[in-house]
């Protein structure tokens, strides 16, 4: 466990920590993707939307996203976690953990009882963490269409 880790909801300044952090797991830039998700999520505070940084002392280290979502598919209310990211040089003191049971907690308060994800076939690491995490398949499969 780190010393001194924090987890506390994002707020504004916390973006370009963030898009740094995506950066160097994702290696790709999408500054300006991440503008507008802090504008809905981090910016306006509702009750259906988590947005939340693990920190230690004043340096951004994870973060994780998510949403109460009701009825796409059929499916009553229930979370949807899109974004967890921990830096690398951290992936080993459960800190994505800390962050997925921090958020889940958060949704539950809400009244739903089931979060969901979705997670490459190919990316093993992140599958065996949410696997970890108690998440199983679900009854619903994606189906894509090139266009």
């Amino acid at each position: 466990m780190h010393k001194n880790l924090s987890i506390r909801t994002a707020i504004q300044s916390d973006l370009e920590s963030v898009i740094a952090l995506d950066h160097v797991t994702t290696r790709e830039a999408k500054p300006d993707y991440w503008r507008g998700i802090f504008a809905h999520y981090a910016a306006v505070s509702r009750k259906d939307r988590f947005s939340l940084v693990a920190e230690t002392g004043d340096v951004v280290i994870g973060f994780i996203i998510g949403e109460i979502r009701a009825w796409e598919f059929g499916s009553p209310p229930c979370g949807w976690v899109f974004a967890l990211t921990v830096a690398p040089y951290a992936r080993e003191m459960n800190i994505a953990k800390r962050l997925f049971d921090e958020i889940s907690g958060q949704m539950k308060h809400t009244g739903v009882s089931l979060v969901r994800t979705m997670v490459s076939l190919e990316d093993a690491e992140t599958m065996s963490f949410f696997r970890n995490m108690g998440l199983r398949t679900g009854r619903y499969i994606e189906l894509i269409s090139q266009i």
